[in-house]
């Protein structure tokens, strides 16, 4: 198993904060391009526990299908999504947002996930795929910093 994670402190309410990420089309603007993000079911998507959410990315150059399934919903304060079809064995992410005060909220991003292929996924993982991962976190982190405009992190 191995595990991501990310936080960050953005200048928006909890609710505008949240709002965004309820809407799976805003999906799109925070993926890097160049994994050609497309979302397959029909829209709009309504948000909530249950929900199923298909589309399409391109990892490593290989087109995938790939299907979220919300595990949980708690506006605005979390929403887990669970890989149902996809590249990875296990996936598993879970976003919380916490109110820093009237106009600040905490974003934080836990993944856990697991690769196929047994030994073969963790040299996958140890030579590509956590790099990978890590440029697409870092590039979501730099658009939410243009749309919400970030502030330092207490940790």
């Amino acid at each position: 198993m191995h595990r991501l994670y990310r936080k960050q402190c953005v200048e928006h309410s909890i609710e505008e904060v949240f709002a965004f990420f309820a809407r799976p089309e805003n999906l799109d603007t925070i993926t890097p391009p160049e994994l050609g993000f497309q979302i397959l079911t029909p829209q709009p998507i309504a948000m909530k526990e249950g929900a199923l959410i298909d589309y399409r990315i391109r990892i490593g150059g290989l087109p995938w299908r790939w299907t979220t399934y919300i595990a949980r919903y708690e506006p605005p304060r979390c929403f887990v999504d669970v890989q149902l079809r996809g590249p990875y064995s296990f996936w598993h992410h879970t976003h919380t947002f916490t109110p820093l005060d009237e106009r600040s909220t905490v974003i934080e991003d836990e993944v856990l996930y697991c690769l196929p292929l047994g030994w073969i996924g963790d040299i996958a993982h140890a030579l590509w795929v956590r790099r990978q991962l890590e440029r697409i976190f870092d590039h979501r982190s730099r658009v939410l910093g243009q749309i919400f405009r970030t502030r330092s992190c207490a940790d």
